[in-house]
């Protein structure tokens, strides 16, 4: 039995008309993932520690609102703080998004306020540290709640079996269009005295260019994407929309209750939380450890990460075949050992050896893009049929739920250590926890429970 893709007046039958919109449905990640190669990986950490640096004035510390900052430690803080702030949103949006079926307007808003406030760092400059960190929140809360709703789009633009191969290319588009962009960077940034332009200049511009990007691009998927009609029962059709803070909440315990009847479900997406905060840290932090602590120069960073960009598409194909001869279970937790291994290999990094930092950033790359695609197909296997909306809802949620703890753990360590090396380090528990908790789910016999047909291979 599958289930249908509707449109607003109901099923849609024409597969024209349903690929049309799966195309402009992958382009959101085309125009957002930008931001989260160019800004968040590659320059606004360096570049904000520089600001923080200039504000303290040959000091260590910072002092917003009262509160002793370590300058290296101020990235991580603001990325956490973030993370704190899109998990509060992203429950009343989705409330407001189920009762009034109209998901578009909402994730035009959330993508704009990120692209505007993503281009406003422009005015980065000097010691305006806290206009950065304000940015830094704001957009990167913005992609959150933007990458949820562009999510529970996925159910009803694809019928289930196409649904895998939709959601990977979706991947796809976004790695290719970061490596683009990073191509554009590295050319402007290397050559930016032929420019005319200062380093700090050239930063100014990667940085508001990614922003401009994720704005234009976005208008596809808007154009595109339909909104769907609900229902005129249930708790969407109660109310005029005031109690929506409410009906977030309540949504979303409704959802952990009903997972309380499916606990192996339940235990992969605890699983699932605990190493993916590990891999969104490693990628979000690799920048400041390399600048910082390897002392290697923003062109090496960029080349750097337009080399994990590369090879996750690669990384991801090769894993999805290994996982059709090994089951996704068994190459999710090799890829945790491998994720553990490189994290060992950073802490022995010798500084300024750009080889071996690409060598590094290679075998993320392999294993990145395999990590998170054949998370979110596992999991697609261990939900109950007919709930898919909602659990992706908590599954997006457990995305982001505890990743503001892994940047929180790394800035503590850094500020209490002094050493990033200490800090990459720190970050092996969340691998090695994850590869616990995985380890201990049935997820055979979760999908059995759940209804569904169980693979050959899970």
């Amino acid at each position: 039995m599958t289930a249908e893709t509707t449109g607003p007046e109901g099923p849609i039958t024409d597969p024209a008309e349903r690929r049309r919109e799966q195309r402009g449905w992958y382009f959101y990640d085309f125009a957002c993932s930008v931001y989260s190669t160019s800004v968040v990986t590659v320059f606004l950490g360096p570049y904000l520690n520089e600001l923080a640096k200039s504000a303290a004035g040959g000091g260590t510390h910072v002092y917003p609102l009262g509160i002793p900052v370590h300058v290296d430690s101020l990235f991580a803080y603001a990325v956490s703080l973030s993370l704190v702030v899109a998990i509060v949103a992203m429950p009343l949006v989705s409330a407001a998004a189920d009762r009034s079926g109209r998901k578009k307007p909402l994730l035009a808003a959330a993508a704009y306020i990120g692209a505007g406030a993503t281009t406003c760092m422009f005015f980065l400059k000097d010691d305006r540290y806290l206009l950065g960190a304000l940015l830094l929140v704001v957009a990167n809360a913005a992609l959150a709640v933007s990458m949820m709703l562009y999510n529970s789009y996925l159910p009803q633009i694809s019928e289930p079996e196409e649904r895998d191969a939709v959601s990977s290319r979706g991947w796809a588009f976004g790695y290719t269009s970061g490596a683009l962009v990073l191509v554009l960077n590295l050319v402007l940034y290397s050559g930016h005295e032929s420019f005319g332009l200062s380093a700090g200049e050239a930063v100014r511009i990667c940085l508001a260019s990614a922003g401009l990007w994720w704005g234009a691009f976005a208008l596809i998927p808007l154009r595109r994407l339909r909104d769907r009609r609900l229902p005129p029962s249930g708790e969407a059709a109660k109310g005029d929309g005031t109690g929506a803070v409410g009906a977030g909440w309540r949504q979303l315990r409704a959802t952990l209750v009903d997972m309380r009847n499916h606990p192996k479900t339940l235990a992969f997406l605890l699983a699932y939380l605990v190493y993916n905060d590990g891999v969104q840290t490693v990628i979000s932090q690799a920048a400041v450890f390399g600048k910082n602590e390897l002392g290697l120069e923003q062109t090496t960073l960029i080349t750097a990460v337009l080399l994990v960009q590369v090879l996750a598409v690669a990384g991801a194909l090769a894993m999805g075949r290994l996982a059709r001869t090994h089951g996704a279970k068994r190459t999710i937790l090799g890829a945790l050992v491998v994720w553990t291994l490189i994290l060992l290999a950073g802490y022995f990094l010798p500084a300024g050896a750009p080889v071996f930092f690409y060598c590094l950033a290679a075998a993320i790359g392999l294993v990145m893009g395999g990590t998170q695609a054949l998370s979110r197909s596992l999991f697609s296997h261990t939900v109950p049929e007919g709930k898919e909306a909602e659990y992706f809802s908590a599954y997006e949620l457990s995305d982001r739920g505890l990743s503001w703890l892994g940047p929180l753990v790394f800035g503590l360590v850094n500020q209490l250590t002094g050493s990033y090396r200490a800090a990459i380090i720190s970050l092996v528990i969340f691998f090695v926890a994850g590869f616990v908790l995985l380890a201990r789910v049935p997820v055979r016999e979760a999908a059995r429970e759940a209804g569904n047909v169980v693979p050959e291979r899970i």
